[in-house]
């Protein structure tokens, strides 16, 4: 058997692990490239192995960076089934509509404002191959074990990262891989936590914040201060926020900043994102994935705006009241957001406040680093907006919680693979791995193929 790293490795982005059992190929995840051009366009490059010769896709969560490749993989000829928990299918339909819908709307500004180098730009999959896509997904409960393929069986956990993610244990020929998918928090606000594991022949852990510590600095007031301080000199606070899971966070958030009256009741909220108002109503369907009780699940997406159309979205940006917009993406990297952040940021009373990691080469990487302009439809708008992160709204475990994940397993891993981090954050949850558990592991190289 061989285990095969077509993404991730040396990146947050683009998860993709082919395991080849010399009879079947399982690919788990099947996620896009994010952030620096060299790694966009690798969602242009042929799929390493046919999509055709792939028998079962196993997904660990609904994230674009691993389930936005899908569509495309199916248009190239990929005609098996997409194995995930139910939770991830019904996001996976949002998600993957929408990233179908934007890809189109995107190549047609382009091409209308003539600022790409492609004549004509085009998307790299559309709306009608995301929905052509959701026909092969194949939803599996929790905790269930299933054979997806002659001799080998997926079993998913949760993982507390978002509504549906898992781990995923793999076993074939008597061995047992262990994928982690992204690890969520013991201490989130709204997602369970990761399940323990006890055992596993080979591991495959993700590394986002294999360098980091959380701050644990009050998430709740630290909200509350920027909001307080922006609308006191007449600003709008602008969230640029993952549609799934962050923005259901920050709803809750600020419904408990109101309650406890410490931002205006008052204060006008939007949540401009058609794909994050489908994801709040999915948080109502799935009550078993997450912490919030039913009439917490409704005080909480009841007291917001939803910004439902085009129109209503361009709206807010001729109004000069203080309020709060929480719109997608969470890297600034398509969507709606883009609209108010060249309306918003060069305007020194307003503020950009991003809620978790941003992925090197994005627009959220670049502003949250000190950027002075970027470029958003060809133009260079000035970043003027006080700009702050509520980093630790983060959804991914950082170093210490990954390492108390790990100290759950009753013996090593043969071999632990560190991965979806870059380069500096894989190589310090290496060491620690080893100094501290004295396990042996490795950071796999892009396209490497490791016999196990």
């Amino acid at each position: 058997m061989q285990l095969k790293f077509f993404g991730a490795a040396g990146t947050v982005t683009g998860s993709r692990y082919l395991l080849d059992t010399g009879e079947k190929k399982i690919l788990v995840d099947c996620g896009l490239f994010q952030g620096y051009k060299p790694l966009r366009l690798r969602n242009w490059a042929p799929f390493p192995v046919a999509p055709g010769e792939i028998d079962a896709v196993v997904l660990t969560h609904a994230h674009l960076d691993h389930s936005g490749y899908l569509p495309l993989l199916i248009k190239n000829g990929f005609a098996g089934r997409i194995f995930c928990t139910p939770a991830t299918r019904d996001l996976c339909e949002i998600l993957l509509r929408d990233s179908g819908h934007l890809q189109e709307k995107e190549a047609e500004y382009a091409n209308r404002h003539g600022f790409s180098k492609h004549r004509p730009a085009l998307p790299l999959y559309t709306q009608q191959d995301a929905e052509r896509s959701l026909s092969h997904f194949a939803p599996v409960e929790f905790h269930r074990e299933l054979e997806i393929a002659s001799g080998l069986t997926v079993k998913f956990r949760r993982a507390g990262h978002i509504l549906g993610a898992s781990t995923a244990e793999l076993r074939a020929r008597n061995l047992t891989l262990l994928f982690s998918g992204d690890l969520g928090r013991p201490d989130s606000a709204t997602m369970l936590p990761p399940e323990a594991i006890k055992t596993a022949d080979y591991l495959v852990v993700e590394s986002t914040y294999g360098n980091r510590r959380h701050d644990k600095t009050d998430p709740e007031r630290t909200l509350a201060e920027v909001i307080t301080r922006t609308i006191g000199r007449g600003g709008t606070v602008l969230i640029p926020a993952f549609a799934v899971g962050r923005a259901q966070d920050l709803l809750y958030l600020i419904g408990r900043l109101k309650a406890s009256k410490q931002i205006p009741a008052a204060l006008p909220v939007y949540l401009d994102s058609p794909m994050a108002t489908e994801a709040s109503r999915i948080f109502h369907e799935h009550l078993e994935d997450h912490r919030l009780t039913p009439e917490e699940c409704d005080r909480t997406f009841a007291a917001v705006t939803y910004v439902r159309d085009v129109q209503e979205s361009k709206a807010l940006n001729g109004n000069a009241m203080p309020k709060v917009i929480i719109s997608a993406s969470g890297m600034a990297t398509g969507g709606r957001v883009l609209h108010h952040l060249k309306n918003l940021a060069p305007d020194r009373r307003n503020t950009l406040l991003f809620a978790g990691f941003q992925a090197g080469g994005t627009r959220g990487a670049a502003i949250v680093g000190g950027a002075e302009t970027v470029k958003i439809h060809g133009v260079q708008v000035p970043i003027r907006a006080e700009v702050d992160n509520l980093d630790m709204l983060s959804a991914h475990a950082d170093a210490d919680e990954i390492l108390a994940w790990l100290r759950a397993f009753e013996r090593a891993p043969k071999m632990t693979f560190i991965t979806h981090g870059e380069p500096v954050a894989a190589d310090a949850l290496r060491m620690r791995i080893q100094d501290e558990l004295g396990w042996p592991c490795s950071t796999p190289e892009h396209l490497d193929a490791i016999a196990l």
